[in-house]
């Protein structure tokens, strides 16, 4: 037999997804249920393709819009016909009704969420699940094992319900697969499809019979992949709202404010403080009182103790201009009229807003005179989500009930975790202006000159998108005792492998190993706990450098859930996770030459095998072929 280790792995559980391996056998044999798991895919934000479906006639454009024909994410229209394909974007910011002249509707399927704009656009936002499931197909998942759920990301959660019974069919989603595979399934999301996954757990408990509950999730949940969750929120939602968030697309910033604004779901990502909660929804609803009143949100001592809400720095610094109402914008054609220096301002008032002034309305309340989107944030905020039936989703999450949780996201990159605004003496919608940012990286939080700035920075940054505070949310999650292991990213031997074992956890503290750190390796940290909830295991997953968008095509992160995933449903395994010991290549791209030695790398898994095409030596590296 040749090949290493994880090559065996790779190759046994090939087998293991054959219709061959579930047939009868010896004692070491496999039963459906250990075998037959589902993938349920829940993308994020911006992360599905929306079509027409209605018929547009675009005036002075050669592209119309007829049925089926693809909004998000087609720049071809949008250079030719902007107005247009805003109609078929824009929602009714209170109703979240579609545009009288356009409506568009969500994809189904995988093809929904794998190529957002073949062709057109490259980087992230275009191709963000196409890696993940080649990777699937590669290692021999069956078509009807990966199942995407994709969803209408601009509606806030009740109307996803309210309009498209999202909830509903996400539920029979999962009977679904239970009765296709013959085993639960596992959840993979991403980003706001985190969010979602929450509000259906919270749905589901006024579903279904209370004693019912947790029988449900057992058997149709085998594990939970909360990938890049902003579990407290993200501090690029406020900027989004207030000064327009492009994701790299040809329009202007007052375009794509104009755009998120209009969305229900731009409220759904506001960051919030941890100490701050409602009423229990679910006890409510059996309660014998009224089940049409509102949630009381209630914070408790530490969130008036702690600073900028237990948040690195306030998440708004905003000037107030001394003026209100229209006077406090003129009109382009007014300021070209006017000389600015005649006019009478008095100086600028700044008032500073912390994550939960944020969250309960008060930053929006404070800016009502001076901004007219105010009103309609507002009535998002409250309505949306502060009177929410099922839950207040900015309110922090505790752990869910399931079995196997792995939280998942990427550590010590340059963050946004504050913004200074002033007024711009625009009109709306660019009527704000960004006079400073605050980062954190490496521990310490700096302004956008580059100077230091006071507060209380995390142990580390976050994704780029997420800050580390609200990421790492999930370290709550684990027990009183947390085995840690720290591995390098690359392919190792298992020789730079560090390992913590019973490290003292307390509550709504943050988990810092005292491990090593080689400056030019990426690693990835392993936080552990199956001890503290009997027939639980809670995993948290730190990987070095892995931006937001795109740690889902990250081959370091399906190499990690590969093993984990064949180690779950090994009848033989010895251990609750995966062991880090070693980590050779899983497929071809990872081999590579090694021009010190003049050989292919890794050679008890790769050998040099050319074939027509090859245009450098790194390319003819390949995985040695495995024979019993």
């Amino acid at each position: 037999m040749r090949g290493g280790h994880v090559m065996i792995l790779a190759a046994s559980f090939l087998l293991l997804l054959t219709p061959a391996a579930h047939g009868g056998g010896g004692g070491g044999g496999f039963t459906e249920g250990q075998v037959r798991l589902s993938g349920i895919i829940i993308p994020g934000f911006a992360s599905t393709q929306l079509r027409a479906w209605s018929i547009l006639d675009c005036p002075y454009s050669p592209l119309d819009f007829n049925p089926l024909d693809l909004v998000w994410l087609d720049t071809t229209k949008l250079l030719s016909a902007v107005n247009c394909w805003l109609k078929c974007m824009l929602l009714d910011p209170y109703n979240q009704t579609d545009h009288p002249d356009c409506k568009s509707r969500p994809d189904s399927g995988l093809s929904a969420i794998t190529e957002l704009d073949p062709g057109y656009i490259t980087g992230p936002l275009s191709s963000v699940w196409k890696e993940w499931v080649k990777w699937c197909i590669e290692f021999g998942i069956e078509a009807n094992a990966i199942i995407a759920v994709p969803y209408d990301w601009r509606l806030p959660p009740s109307k996803l319900e309210e309009r498209d019974l999202y909830f509903h069919k996400l539920k029979l989603t999962f009977e679904t697969a239970l009765k296709l595979r013959g085993g639960p399934s596992i959840v993979f999301a991403h980003s706001l499809g985190n969010n979602v996954f929450r509000y259906f757990l919270e749905w589901l408990k006024l579903e279904i019979a209370p004693k019912m509950y947790m029988k449900w999730l057992d058997e149709h949940i085998h594990a939970y992949f909360a990938v890049g969750a902003p579990l407290l929120g993200a501090t690029e939602t406020v900027k989004a709202t207030l000064s327009g968030f492009t994701f790299g697309l040809p329009v202007s910033e007052g375009t794509a404010r104009l755009m998120f604004n209009s969305f229900g779901s731009s409220v759904w990502m506001m960051p919030f403080s941890k100490h701050c909660r409602t009423d229990n929804g679910y006890l409510k609803h059996f309660s014998v009182r009224s089940k049409k009143g509102h949630a009381a949100h209630l914070c408790d001592d530490h969130e008036f103790q702690a600073n900028y809400s237990g948040w690195p720095t306030n998440i708004v610094n905003i000037e107030i201009p001394s003026t209100r109402g229209d006077e406090a914008y003129p009109s382009i054609i007014g300021t070209a009229q006017v000389n600015m220096s005649d006019m009478e301002y008095g100086f600028p008032t700044q008032l500073s807003f912390s994550a939960r002034e944020v969250s309960d309305g008060t930053f929006v309340r404070a800016i009502a005179d001076y901004d007219p989107d105010s009103q309609r944030l507002l009535y998002q905020l409250e309505e949306s989500y502060h009177r929410d039936p099922v839950l207040n989703p900015l309110t922090p999450w505790d752990r869910p009930p399931l079995k196997n949780i792995f939280c998942i996201y990427g550590v010590d990159l340059k963050t946004e975790v504050g913004y200074y605004f002033a007024p711009s003496g625009k009109p709306y919608p660019d009527n704000w202006i960004i006079t400073d940012v605050i980062y954190e990286l490496e521990g310490s939080l700096y302004s956008r000159s580059g100077n230091l700035v006071e507060g209380n920075p995390g142990a580390t940054s976050g994704d780029e998108t997420v800050p580390y505070h609200s990421l790492s949310w999930c370290k709550n999650w684990l027990g009183s005792k947390v085995n840690i292991t720290r591995a390098p990213q690359s392919e190792h031997d298992g020789s730079d492998v560090q390992v913590q074992l019973n490290v003292e956890h307390q509550p709504e503290m943050d988990v810092i190993p005292n491990m090593t750190r080689s400056p030019r390796v990426k690693y990835i940290t392993y936080y552990e706990d199956s001890e503290s909830l009997p027939g639980k295991r809670t995993a948290v997953w730190e990987l070095d450098k892995a931006n937001h968008r795109n740690i889902v095509r990250s081959s370091v992160l399906m190499r990690e859930l590969w093993l984990e995933m064949w180690h779950d449903i090994h009848p033989d395994k010895k251990s609750n996770f995966v062991t880090k010991a070693t980590r050779g290549p899983l497929r071809d791209e990872d081999c590579y030459w090694d021009y010190g030695k003049a050989r292919c790398a890794w050679p008890e898994h790769c050998e040099y095998r050319y074939l027509f095409g090859d245009v450098h030596l790194g390319q003819s590296c390949r995985l040695k072929k495995f024979f019993s």
